[in-house]
Order: structure tokens, then C-alpha cells, then sequence
């Protein structure tokens, strides 16, 4: 089904794009912005805006810009018409569809029909426990003889598939979904004797993305088969990616953005204890070991993570792995050993709310202070064990980004391990000194070569030369025409009489009709199709707004009007200080006039070393004469732009 042009307008109108980036960014208000890390490229600093008034996002390091579906698109994979219907579901707005062409339907993205299939299974799953004999006496009640009630039962979507080989199967294939579709996304497995179900005769935990689609599945055997492993999950696909899921991060995202902490657990049971005891700020790695991808997921909401693990010695060690990983990403970590007899699941299921929350509170240890007791307590007396101790920990204290930091837990550990503070200083550095010169490529004892990759002023001009004239230009004269088109100046000019005329004219029409009228065309693309965009609504009687052009479907006009219509600076409020600033907007005629001067200049500036460079090679009398006429002819047209502009032409 295809929806109608209004409603993706409705749709777009309707979005505001801080609530939309907010469900996976947090972002603070810095002036008339809001401002986040990026989630689509690694970074520190923040440079990812959001302006609420233009209702565009762009991100000042990657480059990345565009309205609410361009965004869910980016960072969900979402098709455009996968992105409307979440707008449209999230703002309440009736999506009334035509219908699509067989090409259309043909044309359906592998990644849309993998969601689809995957909604139909976990339908399908949580519809078995509910409803058939089989589902009610085994699975659910598996589930509720562990403990489960029935809310969280429903709220995470957990199901049963039965334990006849091909049930799910042959139900997807009676329903239109191909064997080819079923075995791509995992949930049919292709034997001897035809396809069967990956997970027959398990429970089902399905695994959500960040916007709440069913990316994959989870299935326990409730058997003790030995033969077939307790927990079997989706292979990765085009939607499900193992190293950038954490299973629960759905329901816990607002959560760990409110309370800004992550506690991190290891499989799907102690995610579902700790939210039916009231704890929601939670996830798990699912079995995986930790991934940056996972680590930089939750960076978007807190940059506080508690690693939740079992009182055994497995759990304890397991605290250990990736943990330098987290402080390398500039996050703090902190570490919750339970008794040695449970687990987070039989943890939560033993004590309650409030036990459980003290007991995080007070046993919670910071990452540096844990690993340095753990390993010296493995040590024990042992000297060689104990300088590998000392060693392991200050490699750790290295990977923190953060210089004050590293002083910081050198101070602490310095105390903990009865060592004078400088010593350890000293190992740090020669830690960082090896890792620097690792990263720029250098040996020990070599001087460094001229770094070959960075661009010289040569290759720069190089590049430069490979733009057309006047580009920059262009750009300009865009932009004014994106962010001030509806704007009206006074226009100053002499009717036939020569008498001074006075007229209220938009910024748009000023641009367009000047340009026209002396036969001057872009040259760049993108450019000539904003400025034909605005010459045919002034055709029609009107002026475009901005977000007709930030919505566009022509994508590279869309991201020009983002880049355009975004500025990482913001003016200071001078005004309480008594100075008053001059704006762009206050000077408005002034700085359109400029701008097109400026341009006309350069593209006459052009066609005169063009002419100059013919002269050169004329021999014919008659056309030295006309070239001579023309140079001189764009000579007084440049006399006469930069008189406008305030420049002398020494020449």
C-alpha cells in the first residue's frame, strides 16, 4: 500500500524531531538548539544538533542531516515508508493507504519483509502460549512456575513455539511467507527431510530494537536434551546484528536516560526478574561477550554502566572482560558481585524491591578499586603475580580518555597497592609514549617520516579545481533562499521615467528574477534544483517553505537544505552587555545584494579570461575586434558590480 502525498506531509508536520532523536539521543539544550554525541560516528565532543524551530537534525562531524524519517532511516535502516508508519503510529495519525502496483509490491525491501515475518512469528508464538492446550500447560507455565507473572509475561512478548518439528513452518508457509524468506531470517532450518523450525519445543523471548520491531529471537529448550543446546537465537540477518543489540534496551532505554545509569546483566532471564521487581534500567548482553557496538548504545543514555554478575567465580571474571572497553569510551564503570549462590534471576526472585536496590547501592564498586582487590587477593604474596598485577591495572587506567581521570585512579591506586604514586606515573606514561607512537606508526629510535596521507596545499587546490565556478557562491545565494525566501526588503529601481521606485519584493523573488533577467544559470546540480523549485512557485503565486525542501524526496536536496539550514555557532547574547550585534537578518538587503554581486562577479570575472585567452590566439582582424569589444564590454559590468560591492580594481 502506498501513502497518499498529503498524508506524508500531515505525517512529517506533525513529528517534532527533538522527541524523535530524544528516544535515542540524549540531548541538552545549548542556546536554540539541542545538542547530543552523534549515534552515527564515534565521538566524544558533542556535534550532533537538533533545531526544534527548523525541525532538522545534523551532525557537525559526520555530516549526517535531514527531517524525523531522514534520522529514523539512518539509525533504524528503515525504508521511507517504514519511517512514515512509525511517525505516524508514535503521533497518533491515520495512515488511509492506496494500493500498491504489483511492481510496487515487488520492489518491497528484503528488510521489510523480514520485519513482517518476524512480527507474524512473534504473533504467532505469544498466540500458542495464550491460547493451546500445549502452550498454556508447558510454557506457560514454565513460565509462571519460575516465578513470572503474568504482566511481564506480556510485556516482553514471550512466547512458545510447539514441539511438533515443522508447526511455525507450515503455519508461515500456509500464510504466504516463502521457505527461501523463512530460512534467511532464521526461523526455519532446512534438514534432510525438508524444513523444520529452529526453535520447536522451546519457550520464545523475542529481541527488540532500539524502536521496539522484533529483530530476532531467543528460544530454552524445556528438555534435558543433551544433544541440543539450552538457548538457541537468530543467525544474523539484515536486520539482527549480535554485536549492536542488547536484549531489553526497548524497555529500559527511558529508564537508564532517567535514572542515567545502565546495569548490565548477563542473560534474558535476569533482565525479566529485574523488571518484574520494579528495577527497569536494565539489559543484557545475551550471552555475547561485550561489544563497543553494545557499549556505545548505551553511551546515548547515561555514561554510568553497573555490571550485574553471579556471586561464582565464572561471574567474576566475567566482570573483568570488556570493562576496558567501557573506560576507553570515556563511561564509568561500576561492578556488583552477588553471593556466590545467585544469580540477578533467583537474586530478585529471593528479596525484595528494596533489598535489592540497597544491596546494589552499597555493594556497587568502582571498576579500578574491584580489579585491583580481585587480582591482588589472586596474587596473594607472590612477587611475580603481583608486578603482573600492577601492570595489568595501570594498562587499564590507560585506556581512560580523560587525563584528570588517570590522575585520579593513579592517586587510588597508589594507595591500594602500597606504591609510591610516581612509580606508577612513570608506567602509565611509558604505556601512553608506546600506545602514541603504535598509533602514528613509529619504531623505537626512528625518526618519523612526513605523514603521506595528510592532503598538501597542492592536492587541496587540486580539489578545489574540480568544483565549477561560482560554487561556493551558489551555496550562498541557497541558502539565503532556504532561510530567508519569505522575507520581504524594500527594492530600490528606476521606472522608465528614471524616477527612483519603491517596492516590497521577498527574498526569493529578488534572487530569481536578477539572476533571470541576466541570463545567469547554476551550474552545480543540487543548486540549479532549489533555484528551480523556487522559480516555478513564484510562477504558481507563492514562496516555498524551508521544509518542503528538507522533506524532499529528491535526497540530495535534502541533505543540501539540512547542511544549509544548520550552523554549529551561535551568536553570544551580547545585548546584556550593552553591544549590540549586527545579524545576517538585520542586514538582510545588503547581504542578498552581495551575495549576488559576488557571484555575477566571479562568472563575469570568468568569461573575461576566456575571452582574454582567445585574444591570444586570434589572427583574424575582425575577431581581435570583437573579442576586444566583449572584454571591454565585461570589463565595465565588473567596474560597475565591485563599485556596488565597495572594491577597487587595481587594473
Amino acid at each position: 500500500m502506498a501513502i497518499p502525498r498529503e498524508t506524508v506531509e500531515q505525517i512529517l508536520q506533525a513529528a517534532h524531531i527533538e522527541e524523535v532523536v530524544g528516544e535515542f539521543v540524549t540531548l541538552k539544550k545549548r542556546g536554540s538548539n539541542l545538542w547530543g554525541n552523534c549515534p552515527f560516528h564515534n565521538e566524544k565532543t558533542p556535534s550532533f544538533s537538533v533545531n526544534p524551530a527548523r525541525n532538522i537534525f545534523k551532525c557537525f562531524g559526520c555530516g549526517k542531516a535531514g527531517d524525523s524519517a531522514k534520522f529514523l532511516m539512518e539509525h533504524e535502516h528503515y525504508t521511507y515508508p517504514e519511517a512514515l508508519r512509525y511517525l505516524a503510529k508514535k503521533y497518533n495519525i491515520k495512515i488511509e493507504e492506496k494500493q500498491q502496483t504489483a511492481e510496487e509490491i515487488m520492489q518491497q525491501s528484503i528488510r521489510e519483509k523480514m520485519f513482517n515475518i518476524n512480527e507474524f512469528a512473534d504473533k504467532y508464538f505469544v498466540d500458542t502460549l495464550w491460547n493451546t492446550e500445549e502452550g498454556k500447560t508447558i510454557g506457560l507455565e514454565y513460565f509462571r512456575e519460575r516465578g513470572y507473572f503474568d504482566p511481564i509475561i506480556q510485556k516482553f512478548h514471550l512466547g512458545y513455539n510447539p514441539a511438533k518439528w515443522d508447526a511455525f513452518t507450515e503455519h508461515a508457509k500456509k500464510n504466504g511467507y516463502s521457505e527461501e524468506l523463512l530460512e534467511q531470517i532464521g526461523l526455519s532450518i532446512k534438514g534432510n527431510n525438508g524444513l523444520y523450525d529452529r526453535y520447536h519445543g522451546r519457550v520464545m523471548f523475542p529481541i527488540h530494537s532500539l524502536t521496539g520491531r522484533v529483530i530476532g529471537f531467543g528460544g530454552r529448550i524445556l528438555t534435558n536434551d543433551k544433544k541440543s543446546p539450552k538457548y538457541q537465537n537468530s543467525p544474523e540477518s539484515e536486520i539482527y546484528d549480535k554485536k549492536q543489540t542488547l536484549y531489553g534496551i526497548y524497555f529500559a532505554k527511558n529508564a537508564i536516560a532517567k535514572q542515567d545509569e545502565c546495569i548490565l546483566v548477563e542473560g534474558y532471564f535476569d533482565v525479566l526478574r529485574m523488571h518484574q521487581i520494579g528495577i527497569e534500567n536494565v539489559v543484557a548482553s545475551s550471552g555475547t561477550s561485550l561489544t563497543m557496538e553494545q557499549i556505545r548504545l548505551v553511551k546515548r543514555y547515561t555514561k554510568n554502566i553497573t555490571m550485574l554478575y553471579d556471586g561464582d567465580a565464572a561471574g567474576i571474571h566475567a566482570a573483568l572482560r570488556g570493562t576496558d572497553m567501557i573506560l576507553s569510551e570515556g563511561m564509568n564503570v561500576r561492578v556488583v558481585v552477588l553471593p556466590p549462590e545467585h544469580d540477578p534471576d533467583t537474586f530478585g526472585k529471593e528479596f525484595s524491591t528494596e533489598y535489592v536496590s540497597n544491596y546494589l547501592k552499597e555493594n556497587a564498586k568502582d571498576f579500578i578499586r574491584f580489579k585491583t582487590e580481585l587480582l591482588l587477593k589472586d596474587a596473594e604474596n607472590d612477587p611475580i603475580k603481583r608486578g603482573q598485577v600492577i601492570r595489568d591495572i595501570v594498562e587499564t587506567i590507560s585506556v581512560i580518555p580523560d587525563s584528570i581521570f588517570r590522575i585520579t585512579y593513579v592517586k587510588e591506586c597508589s594507595r591500594l597497592l602500597d606504591m609510591p604514586e610516581q612509580t606508577l606515573t612513570n608506567e602509565l606514561n611509558k604505556i601512553l609514549r608506546s600506545k602514541l607512537k603504535k598509533t602514528l606508526g613509529i619504531e623505537d629510535n626512528v625518526v618519523p617520516e612526513t605523514d603521506t596521507t595528510t592532503v598538501t596545499p597542492k592536492q587541496e587546490e587540486t580539489v578545489e579545481d574540480q568544483l565549477p565556478t561560482g560554487y561556493y557562491q551558489e551555496r550562498e545565494l541557497v541558502k539565503l533562499l532556504l532561510m530567508y525566501g519569505k522575507n520581504t526588503i524594500i527594492d530600490e529601481r528606476e521606472d522608465e521615467n528614471g524616477e527612483k521606485v519603491y517596492e516590497q519584493v521577498s527574498v526569493a523573488q529578488l534572487i530569481v528574477d536578477d539572476l533571470k533577467m541576466d541570463g545567469f544559470v547554476f551550474t552545480n546540480v543540487v543548486n540549479k534544483k532549489v533555484f528551480d523549485i523556487f522559480d516555478q512557485a513564484i510562477d504558481a503565486g507563492y514562496i516555498p517553505d524551508d521544509q518542503v525542501f528538507v522533506s524532499h524526496e529528491d535526497e540530495t536536496i535534502a541533505q543540501l537544505a539540512a547542511d544549509l539550514l544548520s550552523t554549529p555557532y551561535k551568536l553570544d547574547q551580547w545585548e546584556k552587555y550593552g553591544i549590540f550585534v549586527k545579524r545576517e537578518e538585520d542586514m538582510l538587503k545588503a547581504t542578498v545584494l552581495s551575495s549576488i554581486y559576488r557571484y555575477k562577479d566571479l562568472i563575469i570575472e570568468e568569461r573575461r579570461k576566456a575571452v582574454e585567452e582567445e585574444l591570444k590566439t586570434a589572427t583574424d582582424p575582425a575577431d581581435q575586434l570583437i573579442l576586444l569589444k566583449q572584454k571591454k564590454d565585461l570589463d565595465d559590468i565588473r567596474r560597475q558590480i565591485n563599485k556596488e560591492l565597495g572594491i577597487v580594481i587595481a587594473k
